[in-house]
């Protein structure tokens, strides 16, 4: 007789995985393909997550560091959501390329917004990853020296923009919003002045699911966050997780990677995404947890999000 598999209850973090910015930028790929034929190029990973890029790939997706691996082939080459410095799609230009952007169009409004508060002669400290692509694009959007880069509480304390100029801040989309309002904050007190962005520059989708698994937790003894190490916002789901409350919180790219021993000994496991992760992925977790425990389910929605974003216009086929 088989031994009863332990129970497992799981919590469903909503929303999880893709946003309208993910969806779009996919969307604009398949596209292409399909208006032009392969090979599409990509500079950069269109979204932080393999599963995503490797099955463009196969659709016939080409996807390159820089435009210089480009070809003058006449086929389109398409910038990642993450956006791009402003010398990038100039460059396109210059070799007459055929380039869409799939730069997020609230990364694109991030972007706008720094190249007003530059025209009035503000100096922007941008709060964000170091390296990370869309800090490389925001900070591409502006001359040298225009931008500087607060990446923690302790850098807001010791930063030393240029004396004499009136301070603006804003954010990459995809931070801790409580690690970001600590260093706001910080800002804040150093430079009373400071003026701030006219909307909240964390989007919409890094905030609700950050929430969303906050809910979860709470209730949960450990915590799955399906994503990719280079995803920001996933990372960042995996550290909000620990810090309210689940006691531990693991990040798995999928099911197959995940050992599902780990949930050995606990009653409630609670599941996110983060916003380049597909929700197939996020079954493929379930699944793996059923091989060795009697899974049921719980959906714990904190928001229902009804954002779509349209894409750019493409040219007619010969």
């Amino acid at each position: 007789m088989t031994a009863a598999k332990p129970r497992l209850h799981v919590l469903l973090a909503g929303p999880r995985g893709f946003c309208a910015g993910v969806d779009r930028a996919i969307r604009i790929v398949e596209e292409a393909l399909k208006r032009h034929g392969a090979p599409v190029y990509v500079r950069h990973e269109i979204v932080h997550n393999r599963f995503v890029v490797e099955g463009l790939e196969r659709q016939g997706a080409i996807f390159v560091d820089e435009l210089s691996e480009v070809p003058d082939d006449g086929q389109p080459v398409i910038f990642s959501a993450h956006g791009v410095p402003k010398s990038v799609p100039a460059e396109a230009r210059a070799r007459e390329m055929y380039f869409l952007d799939a730069t997020c169009p609230l990364v694109s409004k991030v972007h706008r917004e720094a190249e007003r508060h530059h025209a009035r002669d503000h100096h922007l400290l941008l709060i964000g990853h170091e390296g990370h692509p869309e800090v490389v694009g925001t900070m591409g959007q502006l001359p040298e020296g225009a931008v500087t880069l607060v990446e923690d509480v302790e850098a807001a304390r010791l930063v030393q923009p240029p004396p004499g100029m009136a301070l603006t801040y804003t954010t990459q989309t995809t931070l801790s919003v409580d690690d970001t309002a600590a260093i706001v904050a910080t800002l804040r007190e150093r430079f009373p002045a400071m003026t701030e962005p006219s909307k909240e520059s964390i989007c919409y989708a890094t905030t609700n699911r950050q929430a969303a698994v906050k809910a979860v937790a709470a209730r949960s003894e450990l915590v799955i966050v399906v994503g990719a190490p280079n995803s920001s916002n996933s990372v960042r789901l995996r550290e909000v997780a620990e810090r309210a409350g689940a006691p531990r919180a693991v990040m798995v790219q999928r099911g197959a990677d995940l050992d599902p021993s780990v949930a050995d000994g606990c009653a409630t496991v609670g599941i996110s995404a983060g916003a380049s992760a597909p929700e197939i992925l996020v079954q493929e977790v379930i699944d793996r947890l059923r091989e060795r425990f009697d899974v049921t389910t719980e959906d714990v929605t904190v928001a229902i999000e009804d954002v779509t974003f349209r894409l750019p216009p493409m040219r007619v086929p010969a």
